[in-house]
């Protein structure tokens, strides 16, 4: 991705602002602090400056600037970040072929999205009516509440062939607009009339909360019984979840998700206190929710119908959800039984009870695969699963609890499977460190790394004195490459532009010394103690070069007979250790 579109965008976005669509901030010492999103966190551990552009927790360690942390709130990748906030705040991306068509692109799904709160309006207010009091019994027979239909935004469409139609056309839409929006259908003839008929209407909505598809339920006689809108240049279906806009703020808290397959089971959830709850929008789980869960939380529970076709799809998605490094635990309802169903019989108790029988989703996938599949289908379940696994300490997690839930021989499944993973041990070390410690892994061990991490915290801490320790060749006191590539960009880059330049390792070491500075920042006679230390030992660490450069000039004149040369480079050497031993 071209920098000067990363550059353009966080120089119009303000991270305060984008932290706070997702976390109560209040200003501390000049900076903000909330509770992180990214952890089970109650307290104001995060700090978010402003000014610089960038976040940290000092319970989870997680940092970084605004597009890591919409990122990782949403969970996007780097790209589709920073591709929304670009949109959000009107900026092309330069490095993209200009589209001569962008503008008229964003204009019509602006319209679209204009359309869906039209009609989402309409459906709400027909909800009001006489005309909805059907729909309102059916609700109130199902146990909703007026404050979980407020919530949902639920709504009602009569059984009229162009009353929405008629509605949008009072507001200067036209039928093909309609259709386009996927909220008016088109038969082989060329009729235009309304797609949702007699339903109970749930809006579909974004991150953002805006509306961008409906989903339906027929309330009298009729097929099929759930209707949705089907994919539209705002909306599909693969990528959203229903309800998620409104179980993120619990979610990010809990760590957990609750993932259903009926809008009336998300609805329940909710109105029985289980506010991390979302649900499928009428097709399987695909890869793009899971990802998108997972930037959330840590771990979802699937719920399903306990017949075949719940297990089924419970193999299949929690096996998905597996692969991304998540856990989860496979809730089935009783038979005869749906989440809404059995919260409205039995209660939050009954539901618990469910929960706490349910079993983690491997052990659902291995306790499945023994009771309904053959050998060889097992076998390629399990090198397939293991095969696609991203990363090579996942592997060595799962590896030893598949074959032990599979009954096999793990050195045998290793060897026929040609499996090839790290020591366990060497992976035990690595769950048990938090990912901000597995990134630093590469600056946290030696003296030389430890010697190259205090050095460091001068210059960052203090940048004004950054071209006066490039002066005196502070780069000679550090030892290791990663250390010297930083301290490069360090001294080439303006302060307010350096986390543009810095990999995730590097934005992680220097936000902590960063953030650190503000809980011991020095002045006065402190500052120049500091100052005077560092100095010191830049001069030293030159004299150690110079002595080691003298010493190869000594072995070569020795080596040639020139005792001239050898009686300066001795001399040089003995003023050199004089040197030494003053700073000393």
């Amino acid at each position: 991705m071209d920098r000067s579109g990363v550059e353009a965008v966080k120089a119009r976005v303000s991270i305060a602002d984008i932290v706070r669509r997702y976390v109560d901030l209040k200003p501390v010492s000049g900076r903000w602090m909330g509770a992180c999103p990214f952890h089970q966190e109650t307290k104001p551990s995060m700090s978010v400056n402003d000014d610089e552009g960038f976040f940290y927790c000092f319970g989870c360690q997680a940092s970084g600037d605004v597009i890591d942390f919409y990122s990782r709130i949403n969970g996007l990748d780097f790209k589709e970040a920073l591709e929304q906030l670009a949109a959000e705040v009107g900026i092309e991306l330069s490095n993209v072929p200009r589209d001569p068509h962008a503008a008229e692109r964003k204009a019509r799904k602006l319209l679209l999205l204009d359309m869906h709160n039209e009609a989402n309006a309409w459906f709400q207010r027909n909800l009001q009516v006489a005309s909805g009091d059907t729909t309102k019994r059916y609700l109130a027979d199902r146990g909703m509440t007026q404050e979980v239909i407020d919530k949902f935004e639920l709504g009602y469409s009569p059984d009229d062939w162009h009353g929405l139609a008629n509605h949008l056309k009072s507001k200067g839409r036209t039928p093909d607009q309609g259709v386009e929006a996927g909220l008016l259908s088109k038969n082989e003839k060329g009729n235009i009339y309304d797609r949702f008929r007699g339903r109970l209407i749930f809006p579909i909505q974004d991150l953002s909360g805006r509306v961008i598809a409906f989903g339906g339920r027929i309330i009298t006689e009729g097929e099929p019984k759930y209707l949705n809108s089907s994919d539209t240049p705002i909306y599909k279906k693969g990528d959203h979840l229903y309800g998620l806009n409104l179980a993120r703020p619990t979610m990010t808290r809990s760590k957990r998700a609750i993932l259903t397959e009926g809008y009336m089971d998300v609805i329940s959830l909710h109105q029985f206190g289980y506010t991390d709850s979302c649900g499928v929008l009428g097709t399987a789980l695909t890869p793009e929710q899971v990802k998108r869960l997972a930037g959330f939380c840590s771990r979802v529970d699937l719920v399903f119908d306990g017949d075949g076709a719940g297990r089924k799809a419970a193999l299949k998605s929690s096996r998905m959800i597996l692969l991304q490094g998540v856990s989860c635990k496979v809730v089935l309802m009783p038979d005869g039984e749906d989440v809404d169903s059995l919260l409205q019989t039995k209660g939050a108790e009954g539901f618990e009870a469910c929960m706490n029988e349910a079993p983690d989703g491997l052990t659902f996938c291995m306790n499945t695969l023994r009771d309904e599949h053959a050998p060889r289908d097992i076998m390629k379940w399990a090198k397939s699963f293991l095969s696609e696994l991203s990363e090579t300490a996942l592997q060595a997690y799962y590896l030893p609890r598949i074959t032990k839930g599979l009954g096999l021989s793990e050195a045998d499944f290793r060897r026929d499977a040609g499996i090839s993973v790290p020591p366990r041990n060497t992976i035990q070390r690595s769950r048990q460190a938090p990912d901000s410690q597995m990134q630093q892994a590469t600056m946290a061990s030696g003296k030389e790394n430890k010697d190259d991490r205090y050095f460091l915290m001068f210059p960052i801490q203090y940048p004004d004195y950054v071209s006066a320790l490039a002066e005196r060749g502070f780069g000679h006191i550090l030892g290791t490459d990663w250390a010297k590539a930083l301290w490069e960009k360090i001294v080439s880059t303006q302060p307010g532009q350096i986390m543009n330049l810095l990999n995730e390792q590097e934005k992680g070491f220097y936000i902590r010394c960063r953030e650190e500075m503000r809980e011991n920042i020095l002045s006065g006679r402190d500052l120049l103690d500091e100052w005077e230390h560092i100095c010191n030992k830049i001069a030293s660490g030159q004299n150690k070069l110079d002595r080691r450069q003298l010493k190869e000039a000594l072995h070569q004149a020795q080596q040639t007979g020139d005792s001239q040369r050898v009686m300066e480079c001795l001399r040089a050497l003995n003023e050199s250790l004089g040197r030494d031993n003053e700073q000393h």
